[in-house]
């Protein structure tokens, strides 16, 4: 090769490795922990409380288990893929994880004392992986998971709330009664079997089996002996668990009876006849 080739030839550039990013990302976010806790004026680490770290342009936290009091973090509007930073945080309360490039929360189950939770707007893909990473908080009451792939699912907000029982508000919504009444119908079948199942107090066999049919049938002609009326279902079972069934899916009628003391005249009445004597009237008041 001449001198002028090798003088043609562009500069070999060093090229940062994977690691020498992440280190710098993981100072980036020190230094940026370190002027937080010097404007909030804290000298002990102990101290602190609360920690606002948003729209920093972080893309790695650094373990923040050294602040043992942390009860409130800010990180939304961040480039974060993770939040595996936070695993001795047991008494952080409120966690804004929002409008970042999250797609896993795997470590989230180390914050037992979680009351609000703000994941809207990241990249969670995995409906099962989510809910099993939160399904330990029993003190959670606010989510946000909208705006994230797996709220596209049609049966997302209720797939949440049946494995989050304790959630009341989700994506900035309250959970209402009719929610959670459809949960149990959709996801627990069993148990959905058995509330149905329970009538007079009787109830037929609480085994779910949904190619199961009822066994019945209809007689064109009845034995002279069966004095049923006209308004009365003439079906027969070969099963009576299955007639203790079919009478639970109908709703009862309970009639209560009782005298109507206004036409009944008081002794002054009847002594002054002052007051009608007609025969005194019951009244029946009638419950579905």
């Amino acid at each position: 090769m001449s001198r002028d080739q090798k003088s043609s030839s562009p500069p070999v550039l060093p090229c940062s490795s994977p690691q020498k990013k992440e280190k710098n990302a993981l100072q980036s976010s020190l230094q940026a922990v370190e002027d937080q806790v010097k404007i909030c004026g804290r000298r002990r680490d102990a101290d602190v409380c609360e920690l606002f770290l948003s729209k920093k342009q972080l893309t790695e936290v650094v373990d923040l288990s050294r602040f043992k009091n942390l009860k409130y973090l800010w990180l939304h509007h961040n480039k974060l893929h993770g939040i595996g930073f936070l695993t001795r945080n047991y008494r952080l309360t409120e966690l804004y994880l929002n409008n970042n490039a999250i797609f896993e929360i795997e470590g989230l189950h180390n914050l037992p004392s979680l009351h609000i939770l703000l994941l809207h707007h990241n990249e969670l893909t995995n409906t099962e992986a989510t809910v099993k990473e939160l399904k330990g908080m029993q003190n959670l009451k606010t989510l946000s998971l909208y705006q994230n792939p797996l709220s596209q699912y049609n049966l997302y907000r209720l797939t949440i709330i049946y494995h989050l029982p304790g959630v009341e508000l989700l994506d900035w919504k309250l959970v209402t009664d009719k929610e959670r009444r459809s949960k149990i119908t959709i996801f627990n079948h069993k148990k959905s079997h058995i509330i149905q199942s329970i009538a007079f107090g009787g109830k037929v066999d609480t085994s779910w089996n949904p190619k199961l049919t009822i066994r019945q049938k209809r007689v064109s002609r009845l034995p002279s002996d069966f004095a049923f009326g006209d308004n009365v279902d003439k079906t027969v079972f070969d099963d009576p668990e299955d007639a203790v069934f079919v009478r639970s899916m109908k709703r009862s009628l309970m009639a209560i009876t009782s005298m109507n003391w206004d036409t009944v005249p008081t002794r002054e009445e009847e002594y002054e006849e002052t007051k009608r004597m007609d025969s005194a009237q019951m009244v029946t008041l009638s419950l579905r």
